[in-house]
């Protein structure tokens, strides 16, 4: 069984992981620019993302089939939570403030957009994928919420500054607020399929786009004066300890299988690499998120198809 899994996981990461190296040749060879590259990471988070989840929610979601959906941005919250925990505990290792708040987020912020999209696309049958990508984008609403509220202030040390609640509503959680309220009112039922073709044609460049964005943005990482204790503690926390917590924790619940599996495969992720987008935003000093982000996308590369290949071989034998 485990043999199997491994196979089928390991073949989805392998396209993902082509796709990334396609963006991170395209930036070392100087065809895709640091302006190129910002205009598509803005395109897919901006643009292509928001249709995605707009075109996909006015379609497959009812507040009728899916009574239960706010559970999904708790589940968020919750996973962010455990993260950041286990980030403070093992920042006790970690000496200066910054670097504490840079760890501690670091491990408590993972890619919880880009990489699973790609992810379950390439592990998931198209029946489930459409109930899970509305998972999906109701968990990432509490994501973005809480992480440009509570991200932006661990990582800024702004305490004087008065909290812009414009920050909340990006584009993807604007997509979210946006749908439901046509769902709400039933209006979704009137958008012709002239106006939604189009739309999803661009919602559905999103995969291949982001982790274009991610492998150019792993290229631009200039890694210097690394700290190596930072650095395994960051992995070690961010790629064993938190999915071994969330494999305990799921084998008592015993949740819905496609539940269980967002939760598992948020709580594998690498660190989030908008983390880089806050501190370079705020001026604040890289002491750790760059470092941080390459390294755990570098090595989630190995640990990504173990983990997914345990969790299939051991949790769906329950």
């Amino acid at each position: 069984m485990f043999i199997e899994s491994f196979r089928v996981v390991g073949a989805a990461v392998t396209q993902i992981l082509i796709l990334g190296a396609v963006g991170f040749i395209l930036v070392k060879k100087d065809i895709l620019g640091d302006c190129g590259l910002d205009n598509l990471s803005r395109l897919t988070l901006d643009i292509t993302l928001p249709l995605l989840i707009f075109t996909q929610l006015v379609r497959d979601f009812s507040f009728s089939i899916y009574p239960n959906w706010w559970i999904f941005p708790l589940i968020s919250i919750a996973v962010t939570a455990l993260g950041l925990l286990v980030g403070f505990i093992l920042s006790i290792f970690i000496k200066g403030g910054q670097h504490k708040m840079q760890f501690a987020s670091l491990v408590g912020f993972q890619n919880s957009g880009y990489l699973p999209l790609a992810l379950l696309a390439a592990l998931l049958p198209a029946g489930e994928l459409k109930v899970m990508f509305i998972y999906l984008f109701l968990f990432l609403l509490g994501f973005n919420l809480i992480t440009f509220s509570v991200g932006v202030y661990l990582l800024t040390f702004l305490k004087d500054k008065k909290f812009d609640w414009f920050s909340l509503l990006s584009a993807p959680v604007i997509a979210v607020l946006v749908s439901f309220l046509l769902i709400f009112f039933k209006l979704n039922k009137f958008i012709p399929d002239f106006v939604y073709q189009p739309l999803k044609w661009l919602g559905d460049c999103t995969m291949p786009l982001a982790m274009l964005v991610v492998g150019g943005s792993l290229a631009k990482i200039e890694l210097k004066h690394i700290d190596k204790k930072a650095m395994s503690l960051m992995c070690l926390a961010k790629l064993l300890i938190l999915p071994a917590l969330g494999f305990l924790i799921l084998w008592k619940l015993k949740l819905p299988f496609l539940v269980s599996l967002l939760i598992f495969i948020q709580l594998a992720m690498p660190p989030a690499a908008n983390l880089s987008v806050i501190v370079r935003s705020y001026k604040k000093e890289d002491l750790l998120i760059s470092q941080g982000t390459f390294f755990g996308h570098i090595l989630s590369i190995i640990t990504l198809p173990v983990l997914l290949s345990l969790y299939f071989a051991f949790i769906m034998l329950k």
